[in-house]
């Protein structure tokens, strides 16, 4: 049994690769590479050993942590939901009064006493409140950090190590400290129906993006000034869209990304250019490998997913696609980890 299993890896491993080498050759450059390492089962559990760095993941009714070298350390199933990143995680249902803090070896740490949808995010712990229109970021032994509450439901929300920002669907954008202090709140405007479908943070805490309304939809970026906030770039969309949307900003904050119906946008902030790249279906993900200076973007049109790579600062590098039922995408370093179904795949990401 065990043989036929490993058989079955062995071979949907190397159908990834082999879908991956054809798809490659037209679009990827000479320069770029993605060198497949390994293919694991998340139903393979191993042991936890000292030192190893966990990495989260979430397939399905699945989340756990598994290795850069390819051990699956949890598989943990959830019948409602579940939020996880590389520190905490937590499972819960609809009516759930209470959210009980997990580690990654699943040893209990805290639990917050009260009731709604919780959201990891790193270190960060925060509750989005009954009623939609309120917030809290708890800190791990379950103790209430700050909280925020305003008379519109939330429909943007994005935070780093330097705060967080949320958007209302009455467009209105607060961004708060690592305290929880208010350092920006205004209405983009500009539109002529007013809501905030996507938001994001840069890592210095400096600036935030969002876009923002419907009928003549724009991408707006502002910049912390004193007390107040300085609209430093805004561009009209090409076509107006009524879903939420990523927003994301790169290590070093001086870029940002979101998406369109149809595209990538992508703004220098020293610059104040934008670029736009076409990108089919919904992106689910954006993440950036800082050591190779590559962004990779990943969208999905019902069951069928694509990766784009992007150079800065608008090149397109390459893209790969494949299908599968649900996936993720994590980058360490110049590994890339690709989640396809019940299997998690590493690459190495090379340039020369």
């Amino acid at each position: 049994m065990k043989n036929k299993k490993l058989f079955r890896l062995i071979v949907g491993f190397s159908l990834f690769c082999l879908i991956y080498i054809i798809i490659s050759q037209k679009p990827l450059g000479h320069e770029l590479h993605l060198t497949p390492d390994w293919a694991v089962s998340i139903d393979r559990i191993q042991k936890k050993k000292d030192g190893d760095a966990l990495i989260p993941f979430r397939l399905g009714q699945t989340i756990g942590y598994f290795t850069e070298d390819g051990r699956v350390i949890s598989a943990i199933p959830y019948p409602y939901n579940a939020t996880i990143s590389n520190t905490y995680y937590t499972t819960y249902g609809a009516d759930s009064r209470e959210t009980e803090i997990l580690s990654t070896e699943g040893e209990k740490i805290g639990t917050i006493a009260a009731a709604g949808f919780p959201f990891f995010d790193e270190n960060r712990l925060f509750m989005f409140l009954p009623g939609g229109t309120a917030l809290a970021e708890f800190k791990a032994d379950g103790t209430k950090k700050w909280d925020y509450e305003y008379y519109a439901p939330i429909t943007a929300f994005d935070s780093t190590a330097k705060g967080t920002v949320v958007g209302f669907s009455d467009g209105f954008v607060v961004s708060f400290d690592s305290n929880g202090n208010i350092d920006q709140q205004y209405s983009p405007g500009g539109s002529e129906i007013q809501v905030i479908l996507g938001a994001g943070i840069s890592k210095n805490g400096k600036y935030i993006a969002c876009v923002s309304g419907q009928k003549r939809q724009r991408f707006v970026v502002s910049e912390k000034n004193g007390e107040h906030s300085k609209i430093i770039f805004y561009e009209y969309l090409p076509k107006d869209f009524s879903r939420q949307v990523a927003v994301a900003f790169n290590e070093a904050s001086d870029t940002v990304y979101y998406n369109y119906n149809g595209g990538i946008g992508i703004v220098n902030l020293n610059t104040q250019k934008s670029a736009h790249i076409p990108v089919s279906g919904i992106v689910s993900q954006i993440e950036e490998s800082t050591e190779e200076n590559l962004v990779f973007v990943l969208s999905h049109d019902e069951k069928s997913y694509t990766v784009t790579i992007i150079e800065p600062f608008s090149h397109v590098a390459g893209t790969f696609s494949f299908d599968a039922d649900y996936t993720f995408m994590q980058i360490r370093g110049n590994k890339l980890f690709l989640g396809k179904n019940n299997k998690i795949f590493r690459m190495t990401i090379s340039k020369n």
